[in-house]
């Protein structure tokens, strides 16, 4: 898959089996560090794993926690709130988390990342 910044490419990230609701994992996929979150039975959702505001990469150590219907993971090197589904931080919305299309295939999680070619 093409896309006009580079080739678009799903990589195989875990066994989704594996991944706990509400607990963070972090892994390097293709040179990009990535926060992967179960979030449901079947729900999986990616962003970035560098923190905005502190540049450390320790996303995936943040606390997910749901609020008036919606998925936000809290920074673990502060207070701030991101939306899951749009990466947005709640209390500073110039700042956001990068997102990643995830999905699961045959039990496996799978992160797409595009890679300038």
């Amino acid at each position: 898959m093409a896309t006009s910044g580079g080739v678009a490419t799903w990589v195989k990230v875990c066994d989704a089996g594996e991944l706990v609701v509400g607990i963070g994992v972090s892994a390097l996929v293709r040179g990009k560090q990535v926060a992967l979150f179960k979030t449901g039975e079947r729900e999986l959702r990616a962003v970035g794993n560098r923190d905005p505001y502190s540049g450390t990469q320790t996303m995936a150590r943040g606390l997910v926690v749901e609020r008036d219907g919606r998925t936000l993971l809290a920074a673990p090197a502060g207070r701030e709130l991101f939306d899951l589904e749009t990466g947005v931080c709640i209390d500073d919305p110039m700042t956001r988390l990068a997102l990643y299309p995830v999905r699961l295939v045959n039990g496996f999680a799978e992160v797409c990342i595009t890679v300038r070619g």
